[in-house]
């Protein structure tokens, strides 16, 4: 998972970890740890979280391995 998509896009949206996370109904702390690759989403939560950030799956989470 690209962590630093998922931060960039946040960011871009000009919101906390902890707006974030309440748009998704989770702890500030889960948002910062996906963002650290330290914790693995549940489908839903990838769902919720592309939809706030008005992004695709494919824009946050797909890895490319040919980079």
């Amino acid at each position: 998972m690209s962590i630093n998509r998922i931060k960039i896009a946040r960011m871009e949206k000009g919101l906390t970890q902890k707006d974030l996370a309440h748009k998704v109904h989770v702890t500030r702390q889960t948002i910062g740890l996906i963002e650290a690759g330290k914790y693995n989403p549940s489908l839903k939560l990838c769902i919720d979280i592309a939809k706030t950030l008005e992004k695709t799956l494919d824009d946050l989470f797909w890895e490319d391995d040919s980079i």
